[in-house]
C-alpha cells in the first residue's frame, strides 16, 4: 500500500443502516449481521466500508485538488455466512486488507485501478506460490471492471477458467467460449425454456441447442436449468429474471400470464454462426426477440473465446483478492462531490475498492503447504526467516554468536533458547514452520560446523561456521 501512497486509516467496525438503504445494498443483502441499540436504532457489523469511507469523504473533499485519494485499513469485518468452513477460509469474523481510491475522473480512476494491480501482482509474486487472475463478475459491489486473485486449490469453492494456449482466464461467473462452427444434426428442435420475471409481469424464454444425448421427446424443466443453460449468462442479460422458482410454481404462473411489451426472447449464439437466420426459432409475440450470447453452459475443452488453438480447462480455486473499479457506484447517492474546472456543476467522484482476504490468505497458504511435519511458510510471511536450535552442551556464547552473525547479514532470526533437547525443539521448529533452520549439534561440537535444514527444499547440509549467512542466504532466495 504505501508504494501507491496509500495512506492507513481506521474505520468504526459498526455502521448505520441509513447508509446501506442510500446506496440500495441495504435489503439486496442477505449477509448482514444487525444489531440494535437500546433506541432501536439500526446498526450493522460492517462487512466491507464503502458507504462509510464514501460518506467520510464527502464531507472532507471538495475540490479536485484534494485528489487523488489513496485510503487503507487491515481490520475485522464481520459477515453471517451461511455455511462457515474450513477454519480461516470462510468464517462470520475475519481480517481484511481494504483500499478505497477516490479520483476526480474516469480516466484517472483506472490508471489508479491498474497501479493497484501492479501493487497486488507485486505482492502475490513475492509468497512464490502460483496464482491466477481472472475476469470477474462485480455483483452486488458495482462496477464493471473487476479481477479476482486465486490460490489453485481442491478445498477452494471457486471454479476458475483458463485457456491452454493464451492467458485467457476468467472465474465462473464471466467465462464465455467460442461458438461451435459446425451444426448440431437436431439444431432445428432446439430447447426453450420459458420463465417469469421477478416482478411476475413479464416473461422471458431462452433458446439454446438441444445436447446430443438429449431425445427430441425430452423436455426438461427449470428444475434441471443449469444442465443446459449458463445461468450466469442469463441473468448478467436479464438480472429481473426469477431463477430461483421452481416448475411446479412456475407453471400457473405462465398458464395465467397476457403477453406484455416487456416479453422478451434471448437466443443462444450457436444459432448466429451455424443457422440460417429462418431456421431460428421465433416467438412472434415477443417484441425484444434478439441478444445471441453465450447461453450455455462450458463444458472442459470448449474452445477458448480469444485465441484460435486454445481449450478451456476449470479448477478449484481460493479466492485471496479482489479488485473493482465503481464508478460512482457509491459517491452519487452519497453526494461525494467536488468542483472541477471544466464543469460549472460540481460531480461526483469517481471510486475504486481493492480487498485482500489476510485470514484467508494465511488459511490457503497453509493449507497449500503443510506437509505432514508442520506448516511451511513462505520467506514474505513466515515468523522468522531462520531459526537457530541448539543441543543444551552448546555454550550460550556460541549460539548468540552464530544467531548475531545471521542477524548482522539481514536475516530475520530467533534463537531457541529453552531448557528442551534437540529433537522437541527441531519438531517444533518443523511445526510452526521456518524456513530455514540451523542446528548447532554434534557437528558443532567435533569441528565447529553447523547443520542447515530447508524441509520445504529438501535440504539438509553441514557448513563451516563462516559459511553459515551464505548457505542461508542462498535458500532464502530460492524461497
Amino acid at each position: 500500500m504505501s508504494s501507491i501512497g496509500a495512506s492507513k486509516v481506521s474505520l468504526s467496525h459498526i455502521s448505520t443502516e441509513e447508509l446501506w438503504k442510500q446506496t440500495g445494498r441495504y435489503s439486496s443483502n442477505s449477509e448482514l449481521l444487525r444489531v440494535n441499540d437500546r433506541r432501536e436504532s439500526g446498526f450493522l457489523l460492517a462487512p466491507t466500508h464503502e458507504e462509510e469511507i464514501t460518506a467520510l469523504v464527502a464531507n472532507m473533499v471538495h475540490s479536485y485538488k484534494d485528489l487523488p485519494l489513496r485510503l487503507y485499513q487491515t481490520g475485522r469485518k464481520y459477515r453471517d455466512e451461511k455455511r462457515p468452513r474450513q477454519g480461516l477460509l470462510r468464517a462470520k469474523e475475519f481480517m481484511m486488507k481494504d483500499l478505497y481510491t477516490f479520483d476526480m475522473s474516469h480516466e484517472t480512476a483506472l490508471k489508479t485501478y491498474e497501479d493497484v494491480r501492479q501493487a497486488y501482482t507485486n505482492l502475490f509474486d513475492e509468497l512464490k506460490i502460483p496464482y491466477l487472475v481472472a475476469d470477474a463478475d462485480s455483483g452486488n459491489m458495482g462496477g464493471k471492471l473487476s479481477h479476482e486473485y486465486h490460490f489453485v486449490s481442491p478445498k477452494g469453492e471457486d471454479n476458475v477458467w483458463s485457456c491452454s494456449s493464451c492467458s485467457y482466464v476468467a472465474n465462473e461467473e464471466l467465462v464465455e467460449k467460442k461458438a461451435p462452427e459446425a451444426p448440431a444434426s437436431n439444431n432445428r428442435n432446439p430447447l426453450i425454456f420459458t420463465g417469469i420475471t421477478l416482478d411476475r409481469k413479464s416473461i422471458v424464454q431462452i433458446v439454446v441447442p438441444r445436447p446430443e444425448h438429449l431425445q427430441s421427446s425430452e423436455e426438461p424443466s427449470w428444475d434441471h436449468v443449469s444442465e443446459y443453460i449458463n445461468v450466469h449468462a442469463v441473468k448478467r442479460s436479464a438480472p429481473d429474471l426469477d431463477t430461483g422458482i421452481e416448475a411446479a410454481t412456475l407453471a400457473p404462473l405462465l398458464a395465467g400470464h397476457r403477453p406484455s411489451p416487456n416479453d422478451r426472447v434471448m437466443i443462444d449464439q450457436f444459432f448466429k454462426h451455424n443457422t440460417k437466420e429462418a431456421d431460428v426459432p421465433h416467438n412472434h409475440n415477443a417484441p425484444h426477440e434478439s441478444h445471441h450470447g453465450d447461453l450455455t453452459p462450458t463444458r472442459q475443452g470448449d474452445s477458448c473465446p480469444r485465441c484460435s488453438h486454445g481449450t478451456l480447462s476449470v479448477q478449484k480455486a481460493i479466492e485471496i483478492g479482489h479488485t473493482f473499479h465503481l464508478g460512482t457506484r457509491y459517491s452519487d447517492p452519497l453526494s461525494a462531490l467536488i468542483a472541477i474546472p471544466s464543469s460549472k456543476e460540481k460531480q461526483a467522484i469517481h471510486m475504486g475498492c481493492h480487498g485482500i482476504g489476510v485470514s484467508r490468505l494465511i488459511g490457503s497458504i497453509a493449507s497449500l503447504l503443510a506437509d505432514s511435519q508442520g506448516l511451511n511458510w513462505p520467506r514474505a510471511v513466515a515468523p522468522f526467516e531462520a531459526i537457530v536450535v541448539t543441543t543444551p552442551q552448546v555454550s550460550e556464547e556460541d549460539s548468540v554468536s552464530v544467531y548475531d552473525s545471521l542477524h548482522s547479514s539481514r536475516t530475520d532470526t530467533i534463537l531457541d533458547d529453552r531448557a528442551k533437547p534437540l529433537g522437541w525443539k527441531l519438531r517444533d521448529a518443523d511445526l510452526i514452520g521456518y524456513p530455514v533452520i540451523v542446528v548447532l549439534g554434534k557437528a558443532w561440537k567435533e569441528e565447529r560446523s553447523v547443520e542447515v535444514q530447508c524441509r520445504r527444499l529438501g535440504v539438509k547440509k553441514v557448513v563451516k561456521e563462516d559459511e553459515v549467512n551464505t548457505e542461508v542466504q542462498q535458500l532464502l532466495a530460492q524461497l
